[in-house]
């Protein structure tokens, strides 16, 4: 695509940001539809095909750049997905919830500070590979992706466990949050599926184009994406942690601000935190698709938005203990420390690559 002009190039950039958006929206539906009529509910497998769905673009775009070689793209997108990601909870606070509290007061669960105490150790791990030798490597494998996989799906299962009963006062709920369980969205969604008539075969077939819908945009807007940030200077990093991130994270805001209304603000918060512990598992991917270990040659933009990645993800476990009742400019304060960290957290991201 490089040989097209910039105009056409975010022409199709937009294009296939739009088709995510459309197709992202059909895959949250139809996650929700075949979890319920499957009997996954929180199971093992249905966190698993979830957390597989909801992420989609960026296994398509990290894919896609460890193949073609674009190693710093893949870590950008994946790194700086996690940052944003969480910044869409800001977004779900400020237009998704009504009334007079903010999101974190009426979602907050002790299972979603578990969630985030995940993302923050999957992270932990992130930083500690990234300063492991690059020649460490055996079978197409690297220590530190094996273990965030070992340690995502070990906080799965505890995290499935958590569920179903925590031994503290009402499991680990916090009084007048939520009015209806957890996850009853998803039984909404599947009902309204059989009124309109879905059956099951329907809906996986939705679901299969909607994926394969899903993987193309990805690729096309990763390859876009590079093309932009040559013709424009910007790096593939920053391009990779800004733009393409956020374009790659507006099925979360599209399934988020359902569940909000919808009242399941527990779920609109653990679709995030899923999401987030998700993403680094990706390194095992790119590790084995381009044959290098991709984390040691992670840049220190990487690592500054891993660190930033982890401040994002502990406010928003602080507010979910201390569970701030007021708001502010239509946010709780925990979103408003969020946004503010994050606007400096890439003023502070662009310095550090233009110091290069």
């Amino acid at each position: 695509m490089s040989g097209l002009s910039l105009p056409l190039l975010l022409l199709v950039f937009v294009g296939a940001a739009a088709a995510i958006w459309v197709a992202g929206t059909q895959l949250s539906k139809q996650t929700d539809v075949l979890s319920v009529r499957l009997h996954l509910g929180s199971a093992l497998g249905g966190l698993i095909l979830l957390a597989i769905a909801t992420n989609l673009p960026e296994i398509a775009i990290v894919a896609s750049a460890a193949v073609s070689g674009n190693i710093d793209v893949a870590v950008g997108n994946i790194l700086g997905g996690i940052a944003i990601q969480t910044v869409v909870l800001v977004a779900l606070d400020a237009f998704g919830v009504r009334g007079n509290r903010p999101l974190t007061y009426r979602a907050a669960s002790l299972v979603l500070v578990l969630e985030a105490a995940l993302v923050v150790a999957v992270l932990a791990v992130v930083i500690a590979g990234s300063q492991l030798p690059d020649n460490l490597i055996a079978w197409r494998l690297t220590p530190a992706p094996v273990l965030i996989v070992i340690l995502w799906v070990a906080g799965l299962l505890l995290l499935q466990r958590a569920g179903k009963a925590l031994p503290w006062h009402e499991s680990g709920q916090a009084p007048d949050n939520q009015d209806k369980p957890r996850g009853h969205s998803q039984q909404h969604n599947e009902q309204q599926a059989t009124g309109k008539g879905t059956s099951t075969t329907k809906s996986a077939t939705i679901f299969g184009a909607a994926a394969l819908v899903t993987l193309i945009a990805g690729v096309v807007l990763e390859r876009s994406g590079d093309a932009i940030a040559d013709q424009i200077g910007l790096s593939g990093v920053l391009f990779g942690a800004t733009v393409l991130a956020a374009a790659t994270s507006l099925p979360e805001l599209s399934s988020g601000l359902t569940s909000i209304k919808q009242g399941d603000y527990q779920l609109a918060i653990s679709d995030i935190f899923g999401g987030n512990a998700f993403l680094p598992v990706l390194f095992l991917m790119a590790t084995l698709l381009s044959g290098k270990a991709v984390l040691p040659q992670a840049q220190s933009t990487d690592i500054y938005l891993t660190a930033l990645a982890i401040l994002l993800t502990l406010v928003y476990a602080t507010g979910l203990l201390f569970r701030p009742r007021r708001r502010i400019a239509r946010m709780g304060i925990d979103s408003l420390i969020v946004l503010i960290l994050y606007t400096v957290g890439v003023a502070g991201l662009f310095a550090i690559a233009n110091s290069g």
